[in-house]
Order: C-alpha cells, then structure tokens, then sequence
C-alpha cells in the first residue's frame, strides 16, 4: 500500500469536513426548493463564482489538460481556451438578465419568454435530455477518470476501481440531498482552495525534481514548439517522437470565432445556462452575478491551467515512452512517483474534491430539472414545497444509479465531447439571440435542437462514403461542423419567420420584467414606453477588453514562469491597456 497512515488521517479528514457541512446545511436546504437549489438567492459573489471554478475542475480535467500537452504542447489547450469568448459574452450580455429573470432553473425560462404547446414540450424535453441524458454522460466520463486514478495510483483492476468510484458517489450523493445547493456551494469552495493547492504542490515538486531539472530542463529537454502558445497553422505535421499541434485555417478559425457562440457545451454555453446559470440567479444581487461570472472566467482560464500545464510538460521528459492513448495518466503516475508520505494524501484528496464538487453540482443541477421542470409541472401548483423537496432528494439518488449505469459504457471521453459539441452546433445563436431579438420563438429552439442531429448524420454517415474526411471531427477536418452550423442556422430562421411570434402578453411580461437591450421595438410600441437608450456598444468594448484581458494574462503568466521577460513586458503592457479600456466600458453602463 502506497499510502500511509499520515495519508489515511488526511483524506480521513476531509471526508468527514465534507459531511459535516452537509449535516450543518440540511436544516436550511429542506425548508423549500429555492433553499434547496438555489441557497435562498443570497450568495456572495465570490462564493457563487469558486463554486463555478470548482465545478468545471473535475477529476479528468488535469488528466485531460496533460494528455494535450504531451501530445501537442501547450497549444493543445486552444481546444478549450477558445470557450473564453463566450464566457466573457455570458459576463456581460448575460449575467445581470439571469438574476433579473428570477427563475428557478434555467429551463424556467423558457415559459417566462415563450408562450403555448411549443413552450410546453420544450421545457420538457430539455429537461429530460439536459438533466437525465446529457448529464449521465457527464458524470460517466468523470467518473471514468477517477477510476483510471484508483487503477495507477493503487494498482486496482477495473471492477475493483469502479467500486471505489461508487463509493466515492455515493459520499456525493449523501451531502448534497441532505444539504441541497448551499451544502454544495460551501464544500465547492473549500475543495476547490484544497484542489488547486495540492495541484500547485504537485507541480513545484515535479518539476524542480532531479529528473527533470526545473525549468531550464524542461526547456532543454523538449523541443521549442512545445511551449508555443499558438498551433502550427499548417496540414503538415513536425517529425518526432511527439508532433505540434497542427490545425487547418479552417479548423482554427471554427475553433476561435465560430464554436464559442455556436455550440452548446456543459459549463460554457453560449448566452450562460445550466450550472453557471444557476449560480448567477442564486447570487444576492444582479452586480454579483457580474462579478461572479467575471471572477470564474479569469480563474478558469488564466490561474487555474498553469499547474496542469507544467506536470504536463514534465510528464514527457519523464515517461517518455507512453502510448498516445495513456499520455493522461502521466499525471497521476508523476503522484505516485514523486510525492512523500502526507503529500500524496492531500493529492488524493485535492482530486476527490475536484471529482466531489463535479459530481455534487450535477446531481443538484439535475434534480432542478427533474423536479422543477417535469415533475412540479405534473404534480400541479398545489403540491408543497416540503413534498417537492423529499422529491429532489429522491431524484439525487436515482440520477446517481443512473450515471454508475452510464459509466459502464463509456470507453472514449475524447468521442463523447467531439458528439457534444458537433450535435449541438448552430443551436447557440438562438440561446444568445432570444434575450436580444423579440421575434426568436419556441419554434426556433426547437428545430435549432434537432437541426444538428440531422446535419451531423448527413456529414458523418454519407457524405463521409464518397470522402472520409467529412467523418473526421472538428480538429481534424472542420467542414462537418460548419455544414452543421449553416444548416441550423438556416433552418431555425425559417422556422421563425414561418410560425407565429410568441403572445404578446408573455413578451410584454418578459420585457417589463427583464428589460432586455436589442430589438424590442415592436413590444416597446405596444407597451407604449419611450426609445431605449442602448448602452451595447460599450458592452462590446467592454467584452472585447476582457478577452485581451484575460489572454494577456494567461500568455503573460506562462511568459514569468519560462523567463521570457520581453514577451512578458508585452503581455503587462496589454493587461494595462485592456483594464483602463475595460473601467471606461463598464462606467458608462454601470455594470459594476
């Protein structure tokens, strides 16, 4: 056994910090479903926003950040950098009309801008594909991640770590029914200080170890384009043991200006929604969704990677001779191999709360669905809320069973997400557009759900007969995903202008309530209100600032920690400049 009794005491610890919040918030969480899935609606933005870092920081996120850049340098990570855009979009568009809306769950929404049958079905529909289907699959690629942990950390075999994995759920499971959302928000923010804790432990350790020789040996030991933050823009690929990431234009260009507004993906949907969405309506206060969401995205893409990065980088020089599908595990072999006694108890510790605050948020998250958004609507308007809470946590257990069952089948995470992404491709215009444009029905969500579906079996399943290519996913050859993409959006379009608007009645509520910028001007005549004065040019500059922003910060960290003190003066330079840029933006809306 590798691990000793100093390791048992400290993972020991946790697990009972862990249950104890959740006994401490159980007496709130059961007073109604508001408490239960939302903490009452008076959450700091500081709180709200570690909960969205920790949520997104899950067990395979450092296995998955190691395998890019063993394969294709710190360039791979643009696979998920390029979502930036987006959140930032969320920051500033998004964030403030969340809160607003005074909705339960995300899906609420819809009724509140939608009207009739079509409202109806797809509240519905979301709700069973979202929160059961969708989110079974993102709980089964997690907790396979965790089982590669057990089986190279102890040596286990498959079944044996699968049940340690159930093991680890069913912990979940028990604190987050009895303490609800707020139990999940506060164990999220103190896993979440544990996790990237012992991540930076990890790495320092590592990559200061004789093996690898620090920095200087890092670089002297990889080839140049290993560090380059940008691909290769070419179809050709570089010799050697590893290869540069080589993308395409074409697959650059899907990557950074089409896929962060176009597709719908778990934690970085186009417009919020989901989890994030949840916890921007469960702050106190429209300023602290703001600074919530604006907090997630620098910690999600300019603090958090870099530790990740770095046992990445090092996992190469030191096991060179893994295959191309284990290169993730040389994340979890560099803790075993290099962490003392005490220390690999609080690696294994900073996982499970990665895996903990994951796998917590989708179950609540789930349940929100399964109770607010069918069963609430079945039972009728009568029933308590103490009935509907016994029902949420009813529903915690049975999406816990139904993701174990989902685990078993998963075998290729890398398959899943490409799926993802490409079948909802085109559906994110209409999630951004709905709170900007009055003519978006519930017409155009729905053939902007189903659309993808066809375009991604019509590329993939025939036109990939007469060339291959088309069967190949978006890194490797974009032309699938912006068929994809052209299709749903034209074919939700044409299903806006052929069906009717939705009600007048519900447009009126929705905008008194909300107060949404854009073309509103048909449902601002009949509410016979003046002209708006539209405050969304320095939205964008203030979006587009953050973006600068928020690279240079990336870029700018990665330059200090490899010494490349003329790039980083660059990198300082443009952070200065887009934070000036970014105050003159927000004081001229007041969004702060």
């Amino acid at each position: 056994m590798i691990l000793s009794a100093l390791d048992w005491f400290v993972i020991a610890f946790f697990l009972m910090l862990t249950m104890g919040i959740g006994i401490y918030y159980t007496r709130k969480a059961g007073q109604n479903t508001d408490n239960f899935f939302l903490g009452g609606r008076n959450l700091p933005w500081y709180i709200a926003g570690t909960s969205m870092v920790a949520t997104t920081f899950a067990a395979d996120t450092p296995l998955a950040v190691t395998e890019m850049v063993a394969l294709n340098g710190i360039a791979g990570n643009w696979l998920w950098w390029n979502f930036l855009a987006g959140g930032m979009l969320t920051t500033f568009f998004f964030a403030r009309l969340w809160r607003r809306a005074e909705v339960l769950t995300d899906l609420e929404f819809i009724e509140v801008r939608y009207s009739g049958k079509p409202a109806f079905v797809l509240r519905a529909f979301r709700a069973v594909y979202y929160g059961i289907f969708m989110n079974a699959i993102i709980i089964g690629w997690v907790n396979v991640a965790l089982i590669s942990l057990f089986q190279v950390f102890f040596g286990l075999d498959n079944t044996t770590a699968l049940f340690y994995t159930a093991i680890a759920m069913t912990i979940v499971m028990i604190y987050s029914s009895m303490s609800g959302f707020l139990g999940v928000v506060m164990t999220d923010f103190i896993q979440f200080i544990i996790a990237m804790g012992g991540t930076i432990v990890l790495a320092f350790i590592v990559v200061n170890s004789e093996a690898v020789g620090g920095i200087a040996g890092l670089k002297a030991e990889l080839p140049a384009w290993t560090f380059s933050y940008f691909p290769n823009l070419s179809r050709q690929t570089v010799g050697g043991a590893a290869q540069a990431l080589t993308l395409s234009i074409g697959s650059f260009l899907a990557f950074t200006t089409v896929q962060w507004w176009a597709s719908w993906y778990p934690g970085a949907e186009p417009g919020g929604g989901g989890y994030i969405a949840q916890r921007m309506m469960s702050t106190r206060s429209e300023k602290d969704a703001v600074y919530a969401t604006l907090f997630f995205q620098v910690a999600h893409y300019c603090v958090r990677p870099w530790p990740w990065i770095l046992v990445g980088l090092a996992s190469l020089v030191l096991y060179p001779d893994l295959t191309a599908a284990d290169k993730k595990l040389g994340y979890v072999m560099a803790m075993k191999d290099f962490l003392p006694s005490g220390l690999r108890g609080l690696l294994l510790v900073a996982f499970l709360s990665a895996y903990m605050s994951t796998i917590s948020t989708q179950l609540n998250w789930g349940a929100s669905y399964i109770v607010n958004d069918l069963y609430k609507r079945v039972s009728g308007p009568e029933t308590n809320e103490k009935t509907l809470v016994n029902v949420s946590r009813i529903a915690t257990v049975l999406l816990m069973l139904i993701s174990l069952g989902v685990t078993t089948q998963i075998g290729n995470i890398s398959n899943a997400w490409g799926f993802i992404v490409e079948c909802g491709a085109g559906l994110g215009l209409v999630m951004i557009l709905r709170w900007y444009w009055w003519r978006i029905n519930a017409w155009s969500e729905i053939v902007a759900t189903i659309a993808p579906f066809m375009a991604y079996a019509f590329a993939k399943y025939y036109l990939a007969l007469f060339d291959p290519a088309w069967g190949k996913g978006i890194q490797e050859d974009p032309r699938g995903f912006f068929l994809t993409v052209g299709f749903t959006t034209l074919a939700w379009l044409v299903a806006t202008f052929l069906t009717q608007p939705t009600h007048p009645n519900t447009l009126h509520k929705f905008y008194l309530k909300v107060e949404p910028q854009g073309y509103w001007k048909p449902v601002r005549q009949a509410l016979k209100l003046s002209p708006q004065k539209s405050g969304l040019k320095f939205l964008f500059l203030a979006w587009f600032s953050a973006i600068v922003f928020a690279y240079s910060t990336l870029f700018l960290t990665g330059e200090i920690i490899f010494a490349n003190w003329n790039q980083a003066l660059i990198y300082a330079v443009l952070i200065v400049i887009s934070i000036f840029t970014l105050r003159f933006a927000t004081n001229r809306v007041q969004i702060f």
